[in-house]
C-alpha cells in the first residue's frame, strides 16, 4: 500500500454477495471520487482465492483496502477475518466490515478477529456516499500504515 504514488487509483476488494449492495458500492464510490480499481467478489471462498492470488485471480493486485460483508455464503466473514489475521501479509491490510448487522456479538468478534473498523451499511445512497468518501479519506490518506516486508 505505501508503494501506490499519489493519483493512482486504490485498489479496493469488495467481499459482498448482494448485487445491490454491489451496484451502491460502486455507485457511491463514483460519486464519492474515490479513484479506484473495485473487484468484487460474492463469498468467503473467493475472497481468500483472490487474496492468495489463486486460479482465475493470479494476476490479482493485493488490495489497499478490504471492505467484507459478515454474511457470505460457503466461508462468512468471521471465518474471512480469521484467515486474514493468521496470515503475516495479509493482515496489514485494513479491512473494514460493512453489513448490515447491528447485532453486539458481531461487533465485538469482528474487533476480536482485527478488523479495523465495523460500519453498519446505511440504506440512504447520501449516507453510502459520505462513507465511501471517509473510508479512502481516513484509511488512504490520514492513517499510516505499515510497509509491506519484501
Amino acid at each position: 500500500m505505501s508503494d501506490r504514488l499519489a493519483g493512482e487509483p486504490i485498489e479496493i476488494l469488495l467481499v459482498e454477495d448482494n448485487p445491490g449492495d454491489v451496484r451502491l458500492t460502486e455507485e457511491a464510490l463514483e460519486q464519492g471520487d474515490v479513484l479506484n480499481n473495485l473487484h468484487v467478489v460474492g463469498d468467503g471462498v473467493e475472497a481468500m482465492k483472490f487474496l492468495y492470488c489463486e486460479g482465475e485471480y493470479e494476476d490479482t493486485p493485493q488490495p489497499d483496502l478490504i471492505l467484507l460483508d459478515l454474511n457470505l455464503p460457503r466461508k462468512d466473514g468471521k471465518e474471512v477475518l480469521k484467515e486474514i489475521d493468521e496470515d503475516r501479509e495479509l493482515r496489514r491490510i485494513p479491512v473494514v466490515v460493512l453489513t448490515s448487522s447491528e447485532a453486539e456479538e458481531d461487533i465485538a468478534k469482528s474487533y476480536e478477529l482485527h478488523a479495523n473498523a465495523y460500519i453498519t451499511k446505511p440504506v440512504d445512497i447520501d449516507q453510502f456516499i459520505d462513507v465511501a468518501q471517509n473510508l479512502e479519506e481516513f484509511w488512504l490518506s490520514i492513517v499510516k500504515l505499515p510497509p509491506n516486508d519484501e
